[in-house]
């Protein structure tokens, strides 16, 4: 403690002035900096309720994500019906020779199989016409960085999948695909009109 500009021990009020001034400016500095970290760290991140922003640049994370989703999911359902044929001393070279052989019904499916796969394309299925629809418009969506005047385009590349997995099958398409196109023409089309709708509310 001083008294009068006097200080005790070798420490004097000018010393501790200056070194108070110092530690308040790296006080100010470091709480500016911690504040500025708070402000990054709090920074909203819009949940997957809200309406994802129109950028029209293709959402690549979740397109990566959906690929890759669907991609896991059909090398399993490929693998199971391979065994299945494997077992049944059927050949497997090429996925032509398991969709004949679902196509044509000279696979044999075991119970267990059969109500994994109803399951399956059932109303709330994974490969279901709600899902997979849902699918379809949701990847469509990220292509297009949710812009809504891309529907069109992107609807015609959709129907064009639908062509290459029906010439893929050798035969007109299971008449659940044909449910699942119509959900998912629907749907783009819903997403289309979203535009005239928004340009209405303003």
């Amino acid at each position: 403690m001083s008294v009068n500009g006097i200080g005790v021990n070798g420490y004097s009020p000018a010393t501790s002035a200056a070194t108070a001034s110092k530690a308040a400016e790296k006080s100010t500095d470091t709480s500016a900096k911690t504040t500025v970290k708070e402000t990054e760290a709090a920074v909203y991140e819009k949940g997957s309720s809200t309406k994802p922003a129109k950028t029209g640049k293709p959402d690549t994370a979740t397109i990566e994500k959906m690929k890759a989703d669907a991609e896991a999911r059909t090398a399993s359902l490929r693998s199971l019906v391979e065994k299945m044929m494997m077992k049944q001393g059927q050949a497997v070279n090429s996925a032509t020779d398991y969709l004949a052989a679902l196509r044509n019904g000279t696979l044999k499916v075991d119970a267990a199989t059969a109500k994994q796969a109803q399951e399956d394309i059932s109303e709330n299925g994974y490969w279901g016409v709600e899902q997979t629809s849902d699918r379809l418009v949701s990847f469509a969506k990220a292509l297009a960085g949710d812009d809504p005047s891309k529907a069109d385009e992107l609807m015609a590349a959709i129907e064009k999948g639908f062509k290459q997995a029906t010439k893929a099958w050798g035969d007109e398409l299971p008449g659940i695909c044909g449910k699942t196109m119509e959900a998912t023409r629907e749907k783009m089309n819903e997403w289309k009109n979203s535009i005239k709708n928004s340009e209405a509310a303003e």
